[in-house]
């Protein structure tokens, strides 16, 4: 057997399996619209309303976005040529990192080219081998990847367990890091910020938060010397960042591989997420109308009050969760299943998530045939 004939029985053996659990992703082609639209190949033209999508703020595609994306195109070009310590550092890096830093009340910001990205250099720059990390079990994937490149051992409690937390930081070796999200991407709810950082600094360790899904959206006192996010969701651009103390920022420059090693974002894209940060801070609106559409569905189908703009309906079944999903794109509504292994086993949900640019008859469209979905 030749080495492509290995390797295409490889993944051909593995598709299987994916096939096999219900489990095989495909790449569906859609354009994304304002006003929380979308246009989907096959869809013959019709628009859906968009639930499952990240720009909360519905700033994606604002005209102020994409005017600043276009200015700065023809002034800096599209490209950053190289990691930012190669090339040079666009000025925007600079500008957006200061605004950031403010936005937060830290000392000091550094932009990586993702959220995934500002984790896993983030993570091994604070802490390695001899020290321990302790975890919520529900923090992002990209903490998790970050925590095993650390090399320090690993400790994860129990979803927002706060005696759990204390039980496994007790007597932890070495420098402790904890981790968290202030706001669950999966669940939508909300950590205990003030309890944790109280319980880092009995220990004398330090917290690291993720915030990719507060910023703009929930206002949270955040104890964090650390404190992480992204620019791809209420932001409406793309990006991460780090803020804290300034030296701990100055070390990450030198120390962060993933900024090190990594092209510098575009300037397109830099512009873009600092027209975005404006709007942020001078139309607060936006946000309340996000939280106040993602309040409505709640009440219309009788679930608790929700912490953020996420609301998680939990089917259980893969199957049925996916079966729900076309239901819904079939009225008009885009809302796609989570399935393992984003989410645990027997937790297959519709992860629906509300924006500003949702009417409130997008939302009770939406309840409506979420009915008539459960009911088929």
């Amino acid at each position: 057997m030749t080495s492509l004939e290995r390797l295409t029985a490889y993944a051909g053996a593995r598709l299987e399996k994916l096939h096999a659990r219900g489990q095989h992703r495909t790449l569906k082609p859609t354009r994304r619209m304002d006003g929380a639209r979308a246009e989907r190949a096959g869809r013959a033209g019709r628009d859906l309303v968009s639930f499952c999508d990240n720009d909360y703020l519905s700033l994606s595609c604002d005209p102020r976005l994409v005017a600043a994306s276009q200015e700065t195109a023809a002034r800096y070009g599209v490209g950053a040529g190289a990691s930012r310590l190669i090339t040079g550092d666009c000025p925007l890096n600079g500008q957006l990192e200061q605004t950031l830093a403010q936005m937060k009340g830290q000392e000091a910001c550094l932009v990586f080219g993702s959220g995934y990205l500002a984790n896993v250099g983030t993570i091994p720059a604070l802490v390695g081998k001899g020290d321990t990390i302790l975890m919520d079990a529900l923090s992002h994937s990209c903490m998790h990847a970050g925590a095993r490149l650390s090399g320090a051992e690993i400790r994860v409690f129990r979803h927002n367990d706060m005696d759990h937390a204390a039980e496994l930081i007790a007597e932890a070796p070495g420098q402790v890091l904890v981790l968290t999200e202030t706001v669950f991407s999966m669940d939508g709810d909300l950590a205990p910020l003030e309890e944790l950082g109280a319980l880092c600094e009995a220990h004398g360790a330090w917290l690291m938060t993720d915030d990719a899904h507060g910023l703009g959206i929930v206002e949270q006192a955040n104890p964090a010397l650390v404190q992480m996010g992204t620019l791809s969701k209420a932001a409406g651009a793309y990006g991460g960042y780090v803020c804290g103390p300034a030296p701990v920022i100055d070390m990450l420059v030198s120390r962060a591989r993933s900024l090190v090693y990594t092209t510098g974002l575009p300037p397109t894209v830099l512009a873009s997420a600092l027209a975005a940060l404006e709007v942020m801070q001078d139309e607060p609106e936006r946000a309340a109308r996000a939280r106040g559409n993602a309040v409505l569905f709640c009440e219309l189908m009788d679930l608790p009050s929700p912490d953020s703009v996420i609301v998680p309906v939990v089917i259980g079944e893969e199957a049925r969760a996916l079966a729900m999903s076309t239901a819904l794109e079939e009225a008009g509504y885009l809302v796609t299943a989570i399935r393992p292994p984003t989410v645990p086993e027997g937790t297959s949900r519709l992860r629906i998530t509300f924006a500003a640019g949702h009417s409130q008859a997008d939302v009770r469209g939406l309840a409506a045939a979420l009915k008539e979905a459960y009911r088929g």
